[in-house]
């Protein structure tokens, strides 16, 4: 079974580090996703992995700029 938590975060930090892999999440998040993992999902597994990630970007974007704004 796929740990869907633990390949979300992978995903997250490789996107960190990997400016071309976060523009292939941006374009096409499905591609990008399953390239990664060498893997063929089901629809339902997929769009959840993606969500995921999605939801983490956004989640660390909005932390980033939370922490500059408390000053820490």
């Amino acid at each position: 079974m796929l740990d869907i938590k633990a390949k979300v975060n992978e995903i997250v930090e490789k996107a960190k580090k990997d400016p071309k892999f976060m523009e292939q999440l941006k374009t096409d998040p499905v591609k990008a996703v399953e390239g990664l993992l060498g893997v063929d999902l089901p629809d339902d597994t997929i769009n959840g992995v993606v969500d995921g990630v999605k939801a983490k970007l956004a989640g660390d974007k909005l932390g980033g700029m939370l922490n500059k704004f408390m000053g820490k």
